[in-house]
């Protein structure tokens, strides 16, 4: 598939590619920074799964942890980096170049004439 210049496709982060850390870094996007049982819920994913994939944002660099206690409990926050965020939004705009070209040629297919004979 070739973007709108013809030129490379468009560039989807492969790091932001999988659901749960798309799902992630979008809800990031929205706020300073959230709790780890609200991204947890958010998500719909067990514990471990939210702590891996944050461990693997965290890594990449677009998201970054903090710890701390609220009261006497220990609690997680994480917030999307400013480099998180810029990945996030060329990532969104791969997913929309994507989109337009599809609809460009279903468009594009739909005024074909028939040559069928039907």
């Amino acid at each position: 598939m070739t973007g709108s210049t013809g030129g490379a496709p468009p560039a989807l982060d492969r790091e932001l590619h999988h659901p749960t850390r798309l799902a992630l870094a979008a809800y990031l996007s929205a706020c300073g920074e959230a709790e780890f049982a609200v991204l947890r819920d958010y998500c719909e994913v067990s514990d471990s799964t939210l702590s891996k994939t944050l461990s693997a944002l965290e890594k990449t660099g677009y998201v970054s942890i903090r710890k701390g206690y609220l009261g006497k409990r220990p609690r997680t926050w994480a917030a999307l980096t400013l480099g998180g965020r810029r990945a996030l939004a060329r990532h969104l705009a791969a997913l929309e170049e994507i989109a337009a070209t599809a609809r460009r040629a279903a468009g594009a297919g739909a005024q074909e004439p028939d040559t069928t004979g039907t």
